[in-house]
């Protein structure tokens, strides 16, 4: 499944607390149905937003800051994007300290669509537990998401040691919330999905959850997902010989909000159809891709797919209220204040960004600087009237340096 301009959603997730081990006292007591309704939030691309903000405009309390890699230049220790050493962070720890000054909490993924995943690079199950297990204590997490797709999905190795880290991971850290999530399709999931699950069967690995991703594969609204969930809920109980119940309690989806990369539309209504799914039938999860895409683009109704924005018209944060409900919250009615696209290049701490404005008549071409939004941004290569608040995704054109 692919999620090129927001990078992917989980396999396996798992419980996220403190900043470093002798913080995780400081760290908010969530019960489990927070890491079961997180959603995927990237501290490092698609323009951010604001944890603290999007908290109190919705009442969710966790989310699932996304992707944890092996490094681009190869090698068995976990980086954020591949590029941002966990060792060395200060930024992402940061954001975790916020969100649980605030009163929430995190989990972590790793994988996602794109780049080296560790699985991949070290070797064995032992390995790549050992490289999660920085993670897990470097911000005393309490849960963490195992992105597995394509393509480190469809190999057999590289499974193999993901499935195997995350059963480690789970004996080595009592109470660890794990969950895992691969592709969704009208049959529920493919044939490298139901391989995923008989890896987790063979090693004896039962996680909180398997979760779904039903998008980028033909769907059409919340119909066809409940489909896709109907359908996974057979091949659940067909695979580790679980009654109904026990199969609905083990099974989760994971959405994405407005427009998909295959052009697929998914409104409010499509979240509400599948939170009354998920809610009558006790799934385990629901979350989705991406609180940096739940706002309104400047046209809300534009025809391409975005990392920053839905490309539906909506209220900002409106897609994050239905994991709050899936959580048993009711949010706050009143709408929230929020930053438009098309915002002054002001940083967040006051004073102009010292970058020049970017322009949609320039021409920029690789290496290239504009700001925007409070951001500055580098461009990869030529572009012309591509904004970067909009175009700033893995693969797109502009890179995201962060606030000015």
């Amino acid at each position: 499944m692919k999620r090129l301009l927001i990078a992917g959603a989980g396999v396996v997730a798992l419980a996220a607390g403190g900043i470093a081990v002798a913080a995780q006292a400081d760290a908010a007591t969530l019960s489990s149905n927070w890491y079961a309704s997180a959603p995927y939030l990237m501290p490092f691309d698609n323009s951010p937003p604001d944890p603290v903000e999007v908290m109190n405009a919705t009442g969710q309390k966790a989310f699932q800051l996304a992707f944890i890699l092996a490094p681009n230049g190869g090698g068995c220790t976990p980086t954020w994007d591949g590029t941002r050493a966990v060792s060395g962070d200060t930024e992402a720890a940061a954001m975790i300290s916020r969100i649980r000054d605030n009163g929430g909490d995190v989990s972590v993924s790793i994988g996602g669509y794109g780049g080296t995943k560790l699985g991949q690079t070290c070797g064995t199950p032992e390995a790549t537990a050992a490289a999660y297990q920085q993670v897990v204590t470097k911000y005393g997490l309490k849960a963490m998401d195992f992105d597995l797709e394509e393509p480190e999905y469809e190999n057999t190795a590289a499974v193999h040691n993901e499935v195997g880290a995350a059963r480690i991971l789970q004996q080595n850290n009592p109470g660890l919330y794990v969950s895992i999530t691969t592709a969704g399709t009208a049959s529920g999931t493919g044939w490298f999905g139901t391989q995923m699950l008989l890896e987790a069967k063979s090693q004896g690995f039962t996680p909180a959850n398997f979760s779904i991703m039903p998008f980028d594969g033909g769907f059409n609204g919340g119909g066809s997902q409940v489909s896709a969930l109907e359908a996974f809920h057979t091949i659940l109980m067909n695979t580790f010989g679980w009654d109904s119940s026990t199969a609905y309690a083990h099974e989760g989806i994971s959405q994405m909000n407005g427009r998909s990369d295959a052009g697929e539309y998914f409104y409010q209504a499509d979240f509400q159809t599948t939170l009354d799914y998920a809610t009558s039938h006790k799934l385990a999860r629901y979350t989705n891709w991406s609180v940096n895409r739940d706002r309104q683009c400047a046209d809300p109704n534009q025809s391409t797919t975005s990392g920053t924005c839905s490309s539906v018209p909506q209220t900002a944060w409106e897609f994050t209220k239905y994991s709050a409900r899936f959580a048993g919250a009711t949010p706050p009615t009143s709408t929230p204040t929020t930053t438009p696209t098309t915002a002054p290049t002001t940083s967040p701490t006051g004073g102009a960004c010292s970058v020049p404005a970017w322009s949609a008549t320039a021409v920029y071409t690789a290496g290239n600087t504009a700001s925007q939004n409070g951001h500055k941004y580098t461009a990869k290569w030529w572009t012309q009237n591509e904004s970067p608040a909009t175009h700033s995704g893995q693969w797109d054109v502009w890179a995201d340096n962060g606030t000015c």
